[in-house]
């Protein structure tokens, strides 16, 4: 299990995107001059564990939590996890690449809106994974899902490819927000398996959407508002196989940020641990109005006001069509 609290880089061979500040900026100048009327207060934790069966760890979480009030009045702040697929550590290639690019690409686009801008990027990485698969034989069919959060003032924009999901927690209750985007899901919406004979199915890991596997994407996208209290779950099936989604919410309603993403991997591990887990919290202390003259941020009345630093942890890389 890993947890770093800063962020860390690998050297490695692999053909992967590298993250460039300079480059990532280059189309910022172009951002109008204005700033947010209201910023989230967030608390947030991520941690990733390869799992008691896999080799090699193919999830991946990543995050950009920009300051500059241009950006944040018009992209936000990104947070996301993908679980790649594909051998001889494709998956593990294809999730990062990903999450690379859809930062790079997201923010580099001041010119759309922000529906357009995260679903352009999620389709420029899509064709950066296809196209090096394409390249190197051994890389075939490598691809990975994404779960994606935009917070973007007073809305929350969730994107998702595949079957990692997102959990809203709102007064003690779990919401799903986003539907697996997979053979068994797709039958029980039909009504042709029920959910317990989806979990016995040999094709519960079988995908119908991914990232990078196929020429084409078609990412899933929706707009939500944001409220103080509430809390938001990224993660991988890792966990989703093993966790109830009543156990999700009772351990992340009972436990801070951090001990919550600890205590869900630990069950996981503890009920077989078969693939990688990755869980990322981010958790709405309040709604702030930003104040424009001392750049800052000063509170929103009638909203719970909660002044905590960001607690973050990254690591590196998750799994697909046939998981």
């Amino acid at each position: 299990m890993s947890e770093i609290d800063h962020p860390a880089s690998a050297e490695t061979n692999e053909p992967t995107a590298k993250f460039d500040r300079a480059e990532l900026v280059q189309g910022w100048n172009a951002y109008t001059e204005r700033t947010p009327e209201v910023v989230p207060v967030l608390k947030y934790s991520a941690r990733t564990d390869m799992g008691r069966v896999r080799e090699n760890n193919e999830d991946k979480f990543d995050f950009y939590d920009p300051e500059e009030p241009a950006i944040l009045a018009a992209r936000g702040s990104l947070f996301a996890v993908a679980d790649g697929m594909g051998g001889a550590q494709a998956g593990q290639i294809a999730s990062e690449m990903l999450l690379k690019q859809l930062i790079n690409s997201y923010y580099d686009d001041p010119f759309s809106d922000v529906e357009t801008a995260l679903r352009n990027a999620i389709i420029q990485a899509n064709d950066q994974i296809y196209s090096l698969a394409q390249m190197i034989p051994e890389r075939q069919g490598m691809g990975t899902t994404l779960v994606a959060t935009i917070f973007l003032e007073d809305k929350v924009l969730v994107a998702h490819v595949g079957d990692s999901r997102v959990y809203r927690i709102r007064n003690g209750e779990c919401d799903r927000i986003t539907m697996d985007h997979s053979w068994v899901e797709e039958q029980t919406r039909l009504g042709l398996m029920t959910r317990d004979q989806a979990e016995l199915s040999p094709f519960k890991n079988i995908i119908t959407r991914s990232v990078g596997a196929m020429q084409y994407v078609d990412p899933e996208l929706s707009m939500h508002a944001a409220v103080p209290g509430d809390t938001w779950v990224l993660c991988s099936d890792g966990l989703t196989g093993y966790v109830e989604d009543v156990e999700i919410s009772d351990i992340v309603t009972t436990h801070s940020a951090s001990e919550a993403t600890r205590q869900l991997i630990l069950l996981a591990n503890a009920r077989g641990g078969r693939d990688n887990i990755t869980v990322f919290i981010i958790s709405i202390r309040g709604l702030e109005k930003y104040n424009q003259d001392k750049n800052s941020v000063q509170d929103v009345p009638d909203s719970e006001s909660v002044n905590v630093s960001e607690e973050t942890s990254r690591s590196m890389f998750g799994k697909l069509f046939r998981k």
